[in-house]
């Protein structure tokens, strides 16, 4: 179980890695460039920080699929995917409330978080199998 459970966190890592880029380095790019009066500067940017904040919550994902999931399948990691997905889509869009961020931003945020949930889902579900009794 151990194998799985450190190939999910890297995978989920490497998957968020990777949608990270696509969601917010291209394809919300020019959002960010036009309200770069609120963001830091790339140059500003603390990229381990960022990097090691996406592993430990890929970690503290696996975990919590690992121990609490006692039906480890595909399906389970999916619906543990969306539910967690919907919860921090939630908590990311959120920010439209004290941030002066358009609407549209606040639901690319959401998207975005629950395609990547969604993703770890089933990634974790993948990965992690049960153990053999």
């Amino acid at each position: 179980m151990l194998k799985g459970i450190v190939l999910a966190i890297v995978a989920i890592f490497i998957a968020w890695s990777a949608l990270d880029f696509i969601i917010h380095g291209m394809l919300l790019k020019e959002t960010y460039e036009a309200t770069a009066h609120l963001w830091r500067t790339i140059q500003d940017t603390n990229m381990m920080l960022m990097h090691a904040v996406t592993l430990a919550v890929a970690i503290c994902f696996v975990l919590l699929y690992q121990r609490c999931v006692s039906e480890k399948s595909v399906a389970m990691g999916l619906k543990l995917g969306v539910l967690f997905g919907l919860a921090a889509g939630i908590m990311s869009a959120s920010a439209y409330v004290y941030m002066p961020i358009s609407l549209m931003l606040a639901i690319d945020w959401f998207i975005g978080t629950l395609v990547k949930f969604v993703i770890a889902g089933w990634l974790v579900g993948l990965f992690v199998k049960s153990e053999a009794l």
